[in-house]
Parts: structure tokens; sequence; C-alpha cells
């Protein structure tokens, strides 16, 4: 029999007897296929096939971004902003078809040694692990982790940044505040099985906002004296193609949405498959705003600050707000799941008691949003430092290591796939993607997002209460005869 057919074979099997994969309550498949016709509670919150996957991915790939995005269109121009975004998406798909591969590849070598995964949810950095040892697994946590606790951290900002266009009455800080007190309760979910109702939902408002910024542009007509002149600076160019590739690098939750899957070996395409949706929402949205606005996207970073006010927009912001309630849960999970594991808590099945246990990986999500409030240029700064690693040259280097010789290519657990001709033209993409993400993305990238976060720094400054917000207005100032007459007594 083939190693691939065992593979899978293994994973269905462990599947049913150990209650569905990364499952906590003990459904099996069959199971819960069953009971889902029955039961509204199975329908809404035990999601485990290839859709509900597929929504996962789709959600949590754009969220926020979608309204940086005209901002990076302003600083590339509309060439490179298309030509970077297919261009990202490809080559972001292709690397969460290599951290399937490799979770596959752990997960199949662990069940013939008779390894039990219940109550238990594999991570990336097992799963590096387990397939290259102890360095690559410090490699992998130091980065995922860093890089889901600064993409919660985007969500926070994002929240604040978006509901001050509806009620500036309080400013974007006090609204970090509530809002950080708001996304603390994502830790009752107790894993990536539970957010079937919430990927779907999250998926349909960032559509409708999507719709909503592109055809909310073209109505609005270009703005009067509109200028288009992107590229204008290496800096500014770099900033905007980092942003684009931090937008599909948000695989670094590849590991637990596939371990929350009935049929994990299902999942290769769906990244795929969800990018594909997800350019049918970034690409019109991008090139209608920039077409709108123009170089006046390059001092408001989010797309909602130039739209004129109406009963559409405030929707669309309010949909974007639980969206990113939504994706902040997706980033924060892992490092829930990553906790637990440290302080014991992983197996407990106490949903209050494990949500008690995850309250501390919280407070400095919620601390650093106030220090860093920059809403878009933090992205690129993310993108560059660590998205470049964690869904780019990790994965790529991790399967080109764990597949070197001939006996691990010869039983493994994936083959190439079907319009791949052989291992040696994945060896070539794979190069491919580590040199080009290593020398633009983190250097040239790198560079430029660090020097536009730190002019940032040094305009707005560090726990900056209102970033890109309107200046209060100037005081009016007295007509001279009606100053007040002072006279000089001796």
């Amino acid at each position: 029999m083939l190693p691939q057919k065992q593979a899978e074979e293994a994973i269905v099997s462990s599947s049913e007897h150990d209650g569905g994969v990364g499952s906590k309550e003990g459904f099996g498949e069959k199971e819960e296929e069953n009971e889902s016709m029955f039961s509204m509670k199975n329908f809404l919150w035990h999601g485990g096939s290839a859709w509900d996957a597929w929504f996962s991915c789709a959600s949590n790939q754009v969220a926020q971004v979608l309204l940086t995005l005209p901002y990076s269109f302003s600083q590339l121009g509309i060439l490179s902003g298309l030509l970077f975004q297919v261009f990202y998406g490809l080559i972001g798909s292709w690397t969460a078809y290599l951290i399937s591969v490799l979770y596959v590849e752990y997960r199949s070598r662990k069940e013939k040694e008779g390894v039990s995964f219940k109550n238990h949810v594999i991570q990336w950095f097992e799963v590096l692990d387990g397939l290259l040892g102890p360095y690559w697994k410090a490699v992998g946590l130091a980065f995922n982790c860093t890089f889901l606790l600064f993409g919660s951290v985007i969500q926070l900002i994002a929240c604040a940044s978006n509901i001050y266009y509806i009620n500036d009455r309080l400013d974007k800080r006090t609204w970090t505040y509530i809002f950080g007190a708001c996304c603390a309760t994502t830790v009752f979910i107790p894993s990536f099985h539970n957010y079937r109702i919430w990927s779907f939902l999250g998926l349909g408002m960032t559509t409708y906002t999507a719709w909503y910024l592109t055809i909310a542009a073209v109505v609005h007509g270009q703005a009067e004296g509109v200028v288009h002149s992107g590229p204008t600076k290496l800096v500014l160019y770099f900033t905007g193609a980092t942003n684009i590739l931090y937008t599909f690098g948000g695989h670094a939750v590849t590991v637990e949405i596939m371990h929350a899957m009935w049929k994990p070996q299902k999942f290769k395409y769906i990244y795929l498959f969800a990018t594909l949706y997800v350019f049918t929402l970034t690409i019109p949205s991008a090139t209608a705003v920039y077409w709108a606005f123009g170089d006046e996207l390059l001092d408001h970073s989010n797309a909602f600050s130039l739209l004129p006010k109406s009963g559409w927009r405030d929707a669309a912001v309010i949909l974007m707000l639980i969206h990113q309630f939504i994706t902040f849960g997706f980033a924060c999970t892992p490092l829930y799941f990553v906790w637990e594991k440290v302080i014991g808590m992983h197996d407990t099945k106490s949903i209050c008691l494990r949500a008690l246990a995850r309250l501390p990986v919280v407070i400095p999500i919620w601390f650093l949003a106030i220090i860093f409030p920059f809403f878009g240029p933090i992205n690129s700064a993310v993108g560059a430092l660590l998205v470049t690693f964690t869904v780019y040259i990790i994965p790529a280097l991790a399967h080109m290591l764990t597949y070197r010789k001939a006996s691990a290519r010869q039983n493994a657990a994936e083959k190439p796939p079907f319009f791949m001709p052989s291992w040696t033209a994945m060896y070539a993409i794979n190069i491919f993607i580590v040199g080009w993400v290593l020398v633009v993305g983190f250097g040239f990238g790198g560079w430029a997002s660090i020097t536009n976060f730190v002019k940032q720094v040094d305009t707005f400054g560090l726990f900056a209460k209102c970033y890109q917000c309107k200046p209060p207005p100037k005081p009016v100032a007295l007509p001279p005869h009606s100053a007040p007459n002072v006279t000089a007594h001796h």
C-alpha cells in the first residue's frame, strides 16, 4: 500500500477514534454527521469539514488588511500593487501547502508510533520538533508566537481606528481600552473546531466591506485634483510591497485549522481556493479606492477615513469591528494553546478554568496596542520582520530539510502534487521563495518598514492618543479692540 494512502487512513482512523481531529468533545466524524442534522449546537459549534477550513482560511486572510491595501497601492502604484497581490497570493498558497504536507508527515509518523492526540492540538512548532529537532522547534515557536502576538495587537489597533469613524467623541486610545476588554472574551472559545459560525459570518462581513469600498469609491468619483504619482520613493515602495506580503501571510494558524478538520489530508489546496476568493475582494476594492483618491491615501492608511459618512459606511465599520473580534480570536487561540501547554492546563476539560488560565495572554497584547497605535505602518513592519520567516522562509526550508534524503522522499506521506514533475522542481521553487523573501521581503522590506515606522514614532510619539485623527479646531483669536485694557500703575 502506498505511504500516502497509509497516512490518510491513519489520520482518518485517529479522527474517528479520538473524537475528531482537535475536538475536545469526543465527536467522531460519523457521529458528527449524524448529530449535526438534529442538533443546532453541533451545526453552529462543531466545524471540521473542508468547507469549515475554507471559511476559516478566507476569513482569517483579509480582515483589517482590506482597509490598508489602498494605502499600499498609493505607495506602489497600480501595476505593482496588482502584480504583488497575485505573486504573494500564489507563493503564500504554496507555503501553506508545504505546511499541510509537513503536518501530514508528522502526524502519520506519530500515528505509526501509537501516539494519540486526543485532547491535544498539534501546533507548528511541534511539527518542526518532530521532523527536524529541538532547535527548529525553538525557532518556529519564537517566530510564530511573536507574529501571532503582533497580529492580535494589529486587530485591536484596527478596532479603535475603525470605531473612531462612527464615534469620535472618544479618542482612539480609549477605544483600544474598550475593545481590549471585549476581545478578551475569546478565551472562552476552546479551539478552531468551534469557529464554524464565526468563520462563515466573518467572510460575509469582509465581502460586504470590500464591495462597499469598491462601489462607494466609484460612486464618489475621483477627488478634485487627484494625483496618482506612485511609486515615488523606494522606502514607500517596499513598505507597500511588504504590507501585501503580510496580507497573504495569514497562514500562521494553518496547522491548528488542519487539526480541527475531520479529514485533515483534504486541506492540501484549500488555502489556494481561499486566496482566489480573496482576490475578488482585495483587487477591486484597492484599485477603486486608489483610483478615487490617489496620493491622498499616503496620509490616510485606513480607507474608511476618506469615504463620506453614510449608513452604508457605518454598516461596513460595524461589520469590520465584529470581524476583527473574530480575527483576534484566530490569532490568539494558538497563543492560548502554547500558554496552556506551558502551565499544564491544555488537557483541562473545564472551559471556565481554561478561560481563566488564558487571560494573562491578553494583557501584553492590550499594552502593545496602546504603545504602538500606528494603523498601516505596523502591518508592514510585522510583515517584514516576522511574516517573512514564519510563513514563507521557515516552511520552505523545513520542507527541503525533511525530504533531503532519498529514503525520506521514497517514504513520504505526501508525494509532489500532480502539476509538479519532480522533487527537483519542488526544491527549485522552495529555493526561489527563500531567496526572494529573504532579500526583497526581509531585506528591502525590513529597511523600508522600519524607516517608515520610526518616522511615525517621531511624528506621533509612543502611546499616541489619537493616531491620524483630525486636528482639534484652533482657538479663535480675539479681535484687537476686544482685548482687555491693561494700565500700568506706578
